[in-house]
């Protein structure tokens, strides 16, 4: 009788925490979650040997790169020279992880930064922000 109440209280516990578990991870970034972001996740994943894990830590830290304010903060003060060198090292980053949605925008703007072009950068600018955010709201 005693190890019957064991048991049922270990499966009690074991569906508590599953459930638990369940809240917990439906909030963490997945593979599949980078699929739906538009991530070429076969191709990150290649970069990184396979390693799942080490794919997802790495993308983890691209929504808090600094490049990211560095980037608008210098172009809010038309300081092309570093907007470029921040959005070139966005671009590498992005393009090694394949975070497509990403890398895209970056990569246009890179090229204008490039060229040094006078243009209005708010546009690139306020895409790539929103799909930084869109991405750390998988994180």
């Amino acid at each position: 009788m005693r190890e019957d109440l064991r048991e049922d209280l270990r499966e009690d516990l074991n569906e508590d925490l599953n459930e638990d578990l369940k809240e917990v991870y439906k909030y963490m970034m997945t593979i599949e979650s980078l699929k739906e972001y538009g991530a070429n996740v076969e191709e990150g994943l290649g970069r990184c040997m396979g390693n799942d894990a080490l794919y997802l830590r790495l993308v983890a830290t691209i929504p808090s790169d600094p490049s990211f304010e560095q980037l608008k903060d210098s172009l809010a003060v038309g300081d092309l020279n570093t907007a470029f060198e921040k959005a070139h090292a966005l671009k590498g980053v992005t393009g090694n992880l394949s975070l497509t949605p990403l890398f895209d925008p970056i990569t246009k703007i890179t090229e204008h930064l490039r060229a040094k072009e006078d243009m209005d950068y708010s546009e690139l600018l306020t895409l790539i922000l929103s799909q930084r955010d869109r991405l750390k709201s998988l994180c």
